[in-house]
């Protein structure tokens, strides 16, 4: 069973006013489109710099740290919901429990 992932827009916002984000926006994008994480443990495994929230949320580092983009992951339905895509900067003006 495939991760369902909602939506890729932001993704694609920040590579386009980002152009050097989008090789590793792409590379999260497949990953995250093919894992089966059923629980943070998991994350944190494949993706040892993540922050995990509280509220399932999970802030992934994106071109060492320059951008940041924040999903919140439905574990048992397998559904990861893009919640913000941005820069480091961007991140700081955001409460990323809430978003």
């Amino acid at each position: 069973m495939l991760d369902t992932l909602i939506s890729r827009k932001p993704l694609i916002e920040l590579a386009k006013r980002y152009p050097e984000a989008k090789v590793e926006l792409d590379a999260w994008f497949h990953e995250a489109e093919t894992a089966r994480w059923a629980n943070p443990v998991q994350v944190k495994e494949k993706y040892g710099s993540a922050s995990i929230l509280k509220g399932s949320r999970v802030v992934f580092n994106i071109c060492g740290n320059k951008y940041r983009l924040v999903v919140k992951i439905n574990y048992p339905y397998a559904i990861v919901y893009v919640r913000f895509a941005g820069t480091h900067g961007e991140y700081d003006r955001v409460n990323a429990e809430e978003i």
